[in-house]
């Protein structure tokens, strides 16, 4: 996939399009993201109990991969990601436009 958990990304379209955050969790047989703040899923939870306590919840649903960009910090834009490789023979990410490692460690 163009994007790693931890990655910066900015979504392209969709009810949350121009938004950006961390992707937070990879699907890959799903092809699909979770992004930080973008899909908010609204569920309503019943009591499980006196010790478990019900309520609105909020989190996260997942989002199609296709759907989000590699945020580059340098452009301050969304990107497309290319691969190369590095001296050591190792295949790393690249921005295309302009060209830096996106694989820094």
């Amino acid at each position: 996939m163009h994007v790693k958990s931890g990655d910066t990304v900015v979504v392209i379209s969709g009810k949350d399009k121009g938004k950006t955050g961390k992707v937070l969790t990879v699907l890959p047989k799903e092809n699909k993201v979770i992004v930080e703040g973008i899909n908010m899923i609204t569920r309503h939870k019943k009591a499980g109990g006196p010790t478990q306590q019900g309520g609105i919840l909020k989190y996260e649903g997942p989002i199609n991969a296709s759907k989000v960009m590699y945020y580059c910090e340098k452009d301050k834009k969304g990107v497309r990601v290319g691969h190369s490789f590095t001296a050591d023979g190792k295949k790393v990410r690249v921005c295309k436009r302009c060209g830096e490692v996106l694989d820094k460690k």
